[in-house]
């Protein structure tokens, strides 16, 4: 018992001595983690350079930081880096929560990369001249587990390979810089996918899983090898000022897709991609059922998307854990095929109710609205054919559409219509090539307000110009404020 006390407190002695060490080796680098400037500020600039300075929004200042060079980091597009961004915040993450957390710096280079993973209480910051190069070795990037809310991969049966920043059970997370930007040089990982030749599911640029108090901000994302920044079983999620860019023939290099998530807010992104630009999801069939996590208290504005294939907001198809109370505003779309796309079938279960879309301008679409009952992949052949979805209570208000070639294509499930559909204050201006009939609606119930083209019998006019819903109160992650920080950092 004695030796066991004593090597008890040998190891918290040598604990306490990396943690003194790493302190005294951060504390020569002149860092600053404070929430209010001396220099002079500029009220609406989210990050700048000063006088050796910079200044960022974030909602958790550091008061340590190191820069990835310290680590014996090299940005010169060539020498992997994946052991030196692992061994950086492995040695950050001992810090803990001391002084509000850390930060690692990535300064102006090219860095190559596999997949690492980020600690609690902790930032990545990436200068506006830094380039994360996601490796194209399939050796540096891990095969791990499906999730649990989906069973298998999305390309192929089993596992997935690790997203290249990646989290699991964090707690105040911020990935963001002053428009770095994180390369995924997808294109080999597309045309495996093609051509069928990957054993596993492709990796995605950002995942954080099982986490709380997420910030993914601005940034610029490109060539994803599949989907971009995906938060799952999480909660308290921020992302702000996101570009996203991906050849719009690129397959499922979906922008950002909240899943199973609680409480988020999406603002202020622009996304070209070859799939959704937000996808809102919470598993698969009997999986996600099983699995029982919805998203809710979802928040989305200020979105520019093109997407010339797919959806700007989709909510599906994985939603059997359900998607409850989502609300989205001043969006741009820009020549993508649908404007709100809800996507389910039979099979899925689950619901998506209580969704709120207001203040929507359109710009060449293929359809303004799409609801589909009849989107049929499943994971496997244990899908549950009783497990009927149920859609109710989906508001569309004050939009408008231009250059469009069909106002709606609106399918529900025949026996179990999708119930509640409100539209009003919305004017779709129709092509000169626009196809008949421009608004196709089965087995769907609802009304109409002061809507033009006049849409169909299964959403009559209401009298009185009533207005569809959209709550007024706001959600928690509304009230969720960023505070200026500023640092200098030892290598400019």
């Amino acid at each position: 018992m004695e030796l066991l006390k004593n090597t008890r407190n040998l190891h918290g002695m040598n604990q306490k001595l990396v943690l003194i060490i790493i302190l005294a080796f951060l504390s020569t680098n002149k860092v600053y983690g404070r929430s209010t400037s001396p220099l002079h500020h500029h009220h609406g600039h989210h990050h700048k350079h000063i006088k050796g300075y910079f200044e960022y929004s974030s909602i958790t200042c550091r008061a340590y930081t190191a820069s990835i060079t310290d680590f014996g980091g090299v940005g010169d597009g060539v020498t992997s880096n994946t052991k030196a961004f692992q061994t950086a915040i492995d040695h950050l993450g001992q810090l803990g929560s001391v002084g509000g957390g850390s930060l690692l710096y990535v300064p102006p280079g090219r860095w190559l990369t596999g997949s690492f993973n980020l600690t609690s209480h902790f930032t990545l910051f990436l200068h506006q001249d830094a380039v994360l190069l996601a490796t194209q070795d399939e050796n540096e990037w891990t095969v791990i587990e499906p999730l649990p809310s989906y069973g298998r991969g999305r390309d192929a049966d089993g596992g997935r390979y690790i997203s290249l920043i990646f989290g699991t059970n964090l707690t105040d997370v911020i990935i963001t810089g002053n428009n770095g930007t994180i390369n995924g040089q997808g294109s080999p990982w597309w045309v495996k996918y093609r051509a069928g030749q990957l054993k596993y599911t492709r990796p995605y640029l950002i995942e954080l899983m099982y986490s709380d108090g997420i910030q993914i901000s601005n940034l610029t994302l490109i060539d994803s090898p599949s989907w971009n920044v995906h938060p799952i079983y999480s909660s308290n999620i921020i992302i702000q000022g996101i570009t996203i860019l991906a050849p719009v023939r690129s397959p499922n290099t979906d922008g950002i897709n909240p899943d199973s998530c609680t409480n988020t807010r999406i603002e202020d992104c622009y996304i070209v991609s070859g799939d959704d630009c937000v996808a809102v999801k919470s598993g698969w069939d009997e999986y996600g059922i099983a699995y029982g996590m919805p998203t809710q208290q979802l928040v989305i504005r200020r979105l520019t998307c093109i997407s010339p294939t797919s959806a700007v907001i989709a909510l599906g198809s994985e939603m059997s854990g359900g998607i409850q109370d989502v609300r989205a505003e001043d969006i741009v779309a820009i020549n993508s095929e649908s404007g709100v796309r809800i996507k389910t079938g039979v099979g899925r279960g689950g619901f998506v109710k209580d969704i709120y879309v207001k203040g929507f301008t359109m710009h060449t679409m293929k359809w303004a609205f799409w609801m589909t009952g009849n989107y049929g992949s499943h994971p496997d052949d244990k899908w549950d054919p009783n497990a009927i979805p149920i859609i109710q209570n989906i508001n569309y208000r004050d939009m408008v559409a231009e250059n469009v070639t069909m106002a709606a294509k609106l399918e529900g499930i025949a026996g179990d219509p999708f119930t509640g559909i409100c539209i009003s204050n919305v004017t779709i201006g129709m092509s000169q090539f626009a196809k008949k009939p421009i608004w196709n609606c089965t087995d769907v119930e609802g009304v109409s307000s002061d809507v033009t083209p006049q849409p169909c019998a299964a959403l009559p006019p209401v009298q009185g110009g009533k207005a569809c819903e959209f709550p007024e109160e706001k959600l928690p992650i509304e009230d969720v404020k960023v505070h200026m920080c500023y640092y200098k950092p030892k290598y400019m």
